[in-house]
């Protein structure tokens, strides 16, 4: 078992946690990481977050995870009571995982808090056996796409960039780029069509953005110049409708002359990373250890 250390940091002028799982046997490697929830759920006690980080602390990678402000739901309309043999979100339990996720705050807050945290885990990884240049960023879906997103803010900025960007299955274009016609024929036999609906999707953009342009390439790195960004792992799942966003982006990398390795995990759904032993979790976790130890 890892030990944990918990801090408390500020950005954009609302408080924020971390949470550190410093490795046992350190190999030089940190990792900042950031889960999903489509900007406006999940927590870092998810399997996505806390899972993940207690086994690449194990392998040696110190994991700082990032309990990012989330954006507001208000403007949510409420989630239907569920029928007889239904299956889906619960709405007492989305109620109650509302009010414990206290303050809210639409985009930039959360893209600013991980470039904040990003730094605050250069400046402290040799505390915990870790080098300050070898500190990465990363995180599944709308966590990837904040990594991202902060990637690029540290790039125009002229700070130190991450050793290596991690994305799963992340979500970077406001608007996802048609799927092809194996994809869409892969998900018309899924329940819900492999994920939200194109206005789902858009609903939970808007009410993110609050206003921001979806054209930000802060908010939405995909479809920009991806020049002098760092080393890229991209892995995505082959049934998820927000496949063609990570394989855009990739492109968008290459033509940026980043070095990119895309993986495709076959027979996988978005969110698998919250499946404890799920044999694609456990091939991402593999890839994601072997990139933080190169």
């Amino acid at each position: 078992m890892s030990e944990t250390i918990e801090q408390t940091l500020t950005g954009n002028g609302f408080d924020f946690g971390v949470r550190v799982y410093r490795a046992a046997e350190p190999n030089g490697s940190t990792l900042v990481w950031l889960h999903g929830g489509a900007f406006l759920f999940g927590t870092i006690d998810m399997p996505e977050a806390d899972e993940i980080a207690k086994r690449l602390s194990a392998a040696g990678t110190t994991v700082v995870s990032v309990d990012y402000t989330l954006g507001p739901v208000d403007a949510l309309p409420p989630l239907p009571p569920l029928r007889e043999g239904e299956t889906g979100p619960d709405p007492e339990t989305v109620a109650a995982e509302i009010a414990a996720a206290g303050p809210r705050s639409p985009y930039p807050t959360a893209s600013l808090q991980t470039v904040e945290a990003f730094r605050w885990a250069t400046e402290h990884a040799s505390d915990w056996g870790g080098h300050p240049e070898r500190v990465s960023l990363g995180g599944a879906s709308a966590g990837g796409n904040l990594a991202a997103g902060a990637t690029v803010r540290l790039r125009d900025g002229g700070g130190a960039l991450p050793a290596c960007l991690l994305l799963v299955y992340p979500v970077l274009h406001a608007t996802v780029p048609p799927m092809d016609d194996e994809l869409a024929e892969f998900l018309r036999g899924l329940p819900g069509g492999g994920g939200l609906p194109p206005e789902a999707g858009q609903a939970i953009n808007d009410i993110y953005l609050a206003g921001a342009s979806p054209a930000e390439v802060y908010a939405f790195p995909g479809g920009h110049d991806m020049q002098r960004m760092p080393r890229t792992l991209m892995v995505t799942a082959e049934f998820d409708g927000l496949r063609p966003s990570a394989e855009a982006f990739a492109a968008d990398l290459v033509r940026g002359g980043v070095d990119v390795r895309v993986v495709r995990e076959r027979g996988a759904a978005h969110g698998y990373l919250n499946e404890i032993g799920d044999p694609s979790a456990e091939h991402t976790l593999s890839l994601m250890a072997e990139a933080l130890s190169d």
